[in-house]
């Protein structure tokens, strides 16, 4: 058996799960797809209200809702109400990860109002918002002024808080990292109450450091400047097919956007977007994109395609067509092309509803589509979303570049997922040590795609139903994701922790740098009001006894269980 071929499975005996599972578009489309649809409409509804009013008024709106945080703040007992957190329902959350530690006493702050757009400056070249301010809207006020955030996730419903707490990336990430990397500063609710704003230059530079990926358990977060762009009207997109073995495709998609002498901060040789789609173990398309005027897409014997409309194709599936038609090039107008992996949740949404990406489907109900996220979960119950992180896989491998073509023949080998996205992305080295960071003496390899003060990595997306689940056969999803973390630690890589983790604590540690995090939780106060982000990102539930343990023993240490990775 060579390396790449998937190992003999025993066939796997169904159960009623399979079949609630296997049926489970019935609910989808009369009851998850119309309440989607109203709770899509109803937000647009109010965010045109909030975009008819002045920024003078939505500043001022902005400040009397931080009084009210920092006055809630102040009312908590610390002895006896808990540890802080939103009140966001658990089941609101765009990411995998179950919000179980909800279930443990806490004293809950209102952060709903946080959703306006406070300022574009165009001279400065910033977009002020507030943290649930989603991609879908910022979008609608940026992009009529030829404007966009340097880095725009894909999925409309992602927010601006989850992406800097979290993780956010996109194709334009091989020039601008990953999405906290284009924020200039972060306004911080405290955990004694006091407002601070961190840049990266001031008195609270560490805090700004330490932010990202620390899922807001170090302050809450009540609005952030983020770097703008200018943008043209168009996305002129190349699809280029690539056949061949694993490693054959991985260095297609590397000479997509990485030149070969090492000059990868030059425009003429650097597309503004790349992402690469990986449809089987030989077969492939990169997509590499630059900006267009309105003039030259329209000009004769261009092709326009409007992605953006209900009834057309899903972009994964057009993008696979290069396989059969060969190269072409074709003009996306840009916020359609920012939002092309959202009306099918990239492919998961041929899971969701099998036959949603038939014509028929599309043409009479495709302006439904998608189904929110945040309503699949709160009508799955916790049965079915058990069931689906053991037969489902929805994770985000960050990987060095020089090693995607190891982590894609590892996940043909122990996930066997199709297909997969490859997204590129800078990871800076910074003056203080975060909690992701490029390997040690990195520049000084001069490896394909780095520069001397960042290094190329790769999200490697994974997401959907793996081979075996799909023929019938066992499948562990938990030891699959144990196996995928400990390949991320040995190889130097991330895990993105929206998504359901088996990490211990100690391997946790491993895999991310708690120096400053730890630094900054004892600085400003965070130990005993926030929970800490391991914690937080723990699978399964949260007891409060095992809440105030947790933090109990985190106060009475002088630093964190760190294993460094080793160079």
């Amino acid at each position: 058996m060579s390396d790449l071929e998937a190992p003999l499975r025993p066939k796997r005996k169904k159960n009623v799960m399979d079949f609630l599972v296997q049926f489970r578009w019935i609910v989808v489309i009369f009851v998850v797809l119309p309440l989607s649809f109203l709770y899509y409409f109803s937000v647009y509804l109010g965010d045109v209200r909030s975009e008819c009013k002045s920024f003078k008024q939505r500043q001022k709106e902005h400040d009397e809702n931080v009084k009210k945080v920092v006055k809630r703040l102040k009312e908590r007992n610390a002895s006896k109400d808990g540890l802080v957190c939103t009140a966001r329902k658990p089941w609101v959350a765009v990411g995998m990860r179950n919000v179980d530690y909800k279930r443990a006493r806490h004293f809950e702050v209102d952060l709903s109002s946080f959703r306006n757009v406070l300022d574009i400056d165009k001279k400065r070249m910033i977009a002020r918002v507030e943290p649930l301010v989603n991609m879908g809207q910022i979008t609608r006020v940026t992009v009529p002024m030829n404007l966009a955030l340097a880095v725009v996730a894909e999925l409309d419903d992602l927010t601006v808080g989850g992406l800097i707490n979290g993780y956010g990336i996109e194709g334009s990430s091989h020039l601008y990292g990953l999405f906290s990397d284009t924020v200039v500063s972060y306004e911080i609710i405290l955990a004694d109450g006091q407002v601070v704003r961190a840049t990266k230059d001031n008195e609270y530079s560490d805090l700004f450091y330490a932010i990202p990926w620390s899922q807001g358990t170090l302050g809450l977060l009540v609005s952030a400047e983020i770097k703008l762009i200018p943008i043209k009207e168009y996305m002129k997109l190349t699809y280029k097919p690539v056949v061949g073995n694993l490693k054959e495709i991985a260095q297609a998609y590397i000479d997509s956007f990485s030149p070969r002498d090492g000059d990868q901060d030059n425009p003429a040789k650097v597309p503004d977007f790349v992402e690469t789609m990986v449809y089987t173990p030989t077969e492939a398309v990169c997509m590499t994109g630059r900006y267009a005027s309105k003039e030259e897409a329209k000009q004769k014997g261009n092709v326009i395609n409007n992605v953006g409309w209900w009834f057309k194709t899903w972009f994964y599936q057009h993008a696979q067509t290069a396989l059969k038609r060969g190269e072409f090039v074709e003009y996306i107008p840009t916020r359609e092309y920012y939002h092309r992996h959202t009306r099918c949740l990239y492919w998961e949404g041929k899971l969701i509803l099998p036959f949603g990406d038939q014509w028929w489907f599309r043409i009479l109900f495709g302006w439904i589509m998608p189904p929110k996220v945040s309503l699949l979960k709160a009508t799955q119950g916790e049965y079915v979303r058990n069931y689906y992180h053991e037969n489902h896989v929805i994770q985000d491998m960050l990987v060095p570049l020089y090693k995607v073509g190891d982590a894609l023949e590892w996940v043909h080998r122990e996930m066997e997922v199709y297909p997969l996205w490859l997204c590129p992305h800078r990871l800076y080295r910074l003056p203080l040590k975060t909690m992701v960071y490029p390997e040690p003496g990195f520049e000084l390899h001069r490896r394909q795609g780095d520069t001397p003060y960042a290094q190329m990595y790769t999200d490697v997306g994974v997401y959907y139903a793996p081979g075996p689940i799909l023929r019938g056969e066992v499948f562990d999803g938990a030891e699959a994701v144990r196996k995928m973390e400990s390949w991320l630690i040995e190889n130097h890589g991330f895990q993105p922790q929206y998504a359901v983790s088996e990490l211990t604590e100690k391997n946790f540690w491993r895999m991310f740098d708690g120096g400053l995090y730890e630094h900054c939780r004892r600085k400003y106060r965070a130990i005993g009001t926030f929970m800490s982000v391991y914690y937080k990102s723990k699978k399964g539930r949260k007891t409060e006894k095992e809440v105030q343990d947790a933090e109990q023993e985190t106060a009475e240490l002088e630093t964190p269980e760190v294993d460094e990775p080793a160079d």
